[in-house]
């Protein structure tokens, strides 16, 4: 009897350990015990959460620069609680998105040149989650589309250029062990504590499929590994750990499972589209192992165990771009030391006796072009992602498309969550670069513009040249408000509604000018105030209670008694006291909206002279206190304008009472017989 063996090119792939000097050490790695990675890496930089206190902070290091890190080294601090998940852009090797504990999701833009101080300054401030932000993950093939993943059991899905939610998935009764997207985008597959799968369309916000998962309430995950069937790890009835392969087109029970050992860490899956192969990474334990999934067979084939006895505290997975593919490397991880203050970088490599690029082994990966931009995605386009071939560089043709219902906005669970505050979503500065550097060719050609390929000095991941031929249109039109500025191209209005505050001193005073006074304030709920070059262009919505008079709500009584002037509230007293008709009423009030309106020009020019005195202030000081200056006058002045639009909205309901009052009192008069009173 013969024993035949699978055949299979990775059987043999094996796990590389860096030397000391290609480790990062010194890392102050956080102690926090969520189920995230921690960690995030591109061929750029390394993102790794650390230790602090008083807020969330993460570093940022150099991929290429290992070695051992300053204590004080720059960070990224802006939250006001721990950061539990980081992901960085897979357009944008320069655009990161983190999840914390105080309910928001941040979005930073780091510089070309790596972190040269402490960054706070977020690119955009996403608020929709009442509870702590679990897990964050972006878009595979669409630019800007960023989905989040909270313990108010709500996953939602956001449109970050221009900092505005897209749909809200309430689908869920428990809490969410993870969410991922699948190839092109069109469905997020999650675990849940109640012990479901589930396989949401996001544009509907609806649940499309949902299967019995694994049996405990213990924590479990899942990828997409295919358009039709998922990946899990979990555990057993008994607290076994086990995988299983799951399709999602029927909801019977899974295509394989298979129980691992009996230890009580979280399997955390990462899986290589490429060459279909997933790697099961404990947390707590040193081992990592590899399986080949197989898709025609429904099946997973084991291949091989890297073992370690030093555990870990989580992995972040370099991008199939970043590694050396010359050096039979299929993937790297950076492996976050849970007992010292060490990211160790791991190599997975294939044997091969014949030397150079081994096209069997590296098949085209996805590109950093999105081939969808975020508009298209909400109309209900699917694609894959625009692929790379590793040898020459050279984009190749495009990939196929699908159609979806589009996005149906939820409007009840929307209108729930609280309103995204956010005054810096486009820097002024990006005139020239925008936010989102993302760029996609005009049309996809079958054979794009070539890029090279070149090894570090460091002997590390080859880099990605762009050459001077490729240039696309950017995902981001931007246009401007600025004098001399071109204002026919079409501008998101949202863009307009987030456009903030410069973050150095000399761009904050070449866009600074004195404020206009409005030539006559809006009597409808919604107001606009623009700062004349371009500097900010805001929108907001305020709801003015419902009054009949100003005497009938105490509240409103005392707010206008606090902001309004002696010389408007000795007019309302005495208006109030004596009015002998309608028509005296009326004309009253319309008076006293003009003191209001008065009031309203004459606090704009007051705050025109605070805001120049507050410009005068920056001048020659550092790019952070000057921007902490314009930001507090920025906020005075919106205060006090929606404190006189709420003013004005109620003298605006007198007034409609009032001419009521008048229109009733001349029918009367018109009904009344010779000699009858109208008393």
């Amino acid at each position: 009897m013969s024993l035949k063996l699978r055949a299979s090119k990775f059987r043999h792939v094996f796990g590389s350990q860096c030397r000391r000097e290609q480790t990062f050490e010194n890392v102050r790695i956080t102690r926090n015990t969520h189920d995230s990675n921690f960690c995030s890496v591109n061929p750029r930089f390394l993102a790794v959460v650390t230790e602090s206190s008083g807020g969330g902070a993460f570093a940022i290091l150099d991929v290429n620069r290992p070695g051992r890190v300053d204590i004080n080294c720059p960070k990224v601090c802006g939250h006001a609680g721990a950061v539990l998940d980081i992901k960085w852009n897979p357009f944008n090797d320069c655009v990161i998105a983190s999840g914390s504990d105080d309910t928001t999701v941040k979005i930073w833009t780091v510089p070309e040149s790596g972190l040269l101080g402490t960054l706070t300054d977020w690119s955009a401030d996403l608020h929709g989650h009442s509870r702590r932000i679990a897990y964050v993950d972006w878009h595979t093939s669409a630019a800007n589309v960023l989905m989040s993943v909270g313990f108010d059991f709500k996953i939602m899905v956001w449109n970050v250029e221009q900092a505005e939610p897209i749909n809200s998935l309430i689908c869920h009764t428990d809490t969410i062990y993870s969410a991922c997207w699948g190839r092109d985008g069109s469905l997020i597959a999650s675990t849940c504590k109640d012990k479901k799968i589930r396989v949401m369309d996001p544009r509907q916000a609806k649940v499309v499929i949902e299967m019995d998962g694994h049996q405990s309430t213990k924590t479990s995950k899942i990828v997409f590994v295919s358009d039709n069937q998922v990946f899990t790890t979990g555990f057993s009835r008994n607290s076994d750990r086990q995988y299983g392969l799951w399709d999602v087109r029927k909801s019977g029970p899974a295509l394989t499972m298979s129980d691992l050992d009996c230890s009580s860490g979280i399997l955390l899956p990462y899986y290589d589209p490429d060459i279909r192969v997933v790697y099961l990474a404990g947390k707590g334990d040193g081992n990592i192992r590899y399986f080949e999934i197989d898709s025609e067979e429904n099946s997973v084939h084991f291949l091989n165990t890297y073992q370690s006895a030093l555990p870990q505290r989580g992995l972040g997975m370099m991008p199939k771009r970043g590694i050396d593919p010359f050096k039979n490397e299929v993937a790297r991880f950076y492996k976050l030391h849970a007992s010292k203050n060490l990211v160790e970088p791991i190599s997975m490599i294939v044997p091969r006796k014949a030397e150079g690029f081994q096209p069997d082994v590296f098949p085209p990966t996805a590109s950093t072009i999105p081939s969808l931009t975020a508009d298209e995605w909400m109309s209900g386009v699917n694609r894959g992602p625009i692929l790379l071939d590793l040898e020459s560089g050279t984009i190749l043709d495009k990939p196929r498309s699908s159609m979806s219902p589009a996005v149906q906005n939820q409007i009840g669970a929307l209108s729930k969550a609280p309103q995204i505050t956010t005054y810096k979503a486009v820097n002024s500065r990006t005139a020239q670069q925008p936010f989102n550097s993302a760029q996609t060719p005009a049309p996809f050609q079958p054979s794009g513009p070539s890029t090279n390929l070149r090894p570090s000095p460091e002997g590390h991941a080859p880099v990605v040249l762009k050459s001077p031929s490729m240039k696309m249109p950017s995902v981001i039109q931007q246009t401007h408000i600025w004098n001399g500025m071109d204002k026919t191209k079409q501008e998101p209005a949202s863009i307009k509604n987030i456009r903030g505050l410069s973050s150095s001193s000399k761009e904050a005073i070449n866009d600074i000018s004195p404020l206009s006074p409005s030539s006559s304030a809006s009597s409808s709920n919604s107001f606009k105030r623009s700062w004349s070059p371009g500097s900010l262009s805001l929108t907001s919505t305020t709801a003015a209670p419902h009054v009949n008079g100003f005497n009938e709500d105490p509240q409103a009584g005392d707010y206008l008694a606090s902001k309004a002037s002696p010389t408007m509230m000795t007019t309302l007293t005495t208006s109030q006291k004596s009015q002998p008709s309608g028509t005296t009423r009326y004309s009253q009030a319309r008076l006293n909206r003009g003191f209001v309106q008065q009031r309203a020009n004459t606090i704009a020019s007051s705050e025109n002279a605070e805001h120049i005195s507050a410009v005068k202030l920056v001048i020659g000081q550092p790019a952070q206190t000057a921007q902490g200056h314009l930001k507090k006058a920025y906020f005075r002045q919106l205060d006090e304008i929606k404190n006189l639009q709420e003013q004005l909205q109620l003298k605006d309901k007198r007034i409609q009472q009032l001419e009521t009052e008048l229109a009733q009192m001349k029918e009367r008069e018109a009904d009344l017989k010779p000699g009858e009173s109208n008393c």
